[in-house]
């Protein structure tokens, strides 16, 4: 086991070694020493940037949070064109893939972690919260553009739509479910909403 390896990001590789823990061998084979022996590195070197491994663990979802911010802003640009529903799904689609349910799964299974986590997020399941934030602002663009209902409470349809799409992907990472299933969904949910009549391709 190699001791002396300068690692370039150590936080990141740190995390993206945890990752591939969680996909390869679920929540309960994530340890610190499991980390860093993925990581190539002396288990010392996660102690040098987190404070203990709950830390590490709370740090790693905040980094995966932090990647929301540019699938919404995406989501964002790109209201107006395509079709909401379609715009939808393929968001819901990108949000839920393999890595982030894991996270998901890490947050619901460990009390520490989520105590850790209420010091920066003190309401709702970590990730999915600012899903469901990420979803409901894009709903408000659309809406803005009258594509969405004027009189339609986006605060209201966002959860919905991510809990829809929570439990369509939740124990299937191994075959998520097809795309024509998740619009199914997507379409169910804002069929009351929308008002759009789509003029711009993607």
């Amino acid at each position: 086991m190699p001791t002396g390896v300068a690692l370039q990001d150590p936080r990141e590789q740190l995390f993206n070694a945890a990752e591939r823990i969680l996909l390869r061998d679920g929540a309960g084979a994530l340890t610190s020493r499991a980390v860093t022996t993925e990581a190539g590195c002396a288990k010392g070197v996660l102690h040098r940037h987190f404070a203990d491994f709950d830390d590490f663990l709370a740090g790693l979802v905040l980094d995966r949070i932090g990647r929301l911010d540019a699938q919404g802003a995406a989501l964002r640009e790109a209201a107006g064109t395509g079709t909401v529903a379609d715009r939808l799904t393929d968001a819901l689609t990108e949000l839920f893939g393999p890595v982030a349910m894991a996270v998901v799964g890490l947050v619901i299974s460990r009390d520490a972690l989520r105590t850790r986590l209420r010091r920066t997020i003190p309401r709702g399941l970590p990730l999915l919260t600012e899903a469901t934030a990420m979803i409901a602002s894009y709903l408000g663009a659309e809406r803005d553009l009258g594509r969405i209902a004027a009189d339609a409470d986006v605060d209201a349809l966002a959860p919905t739509l991510i809990g829809a799409g929570h439990l369509l992907f939740a124990g299937h990472e191994d075959a998520p479910p097809k795309a024509e299933d998740v619009r199914r969904a997507v379409t169910t949910v804002i069929a009351g909403a929308v008002r759009e009549a789509p003029t711009t391709s993607a």
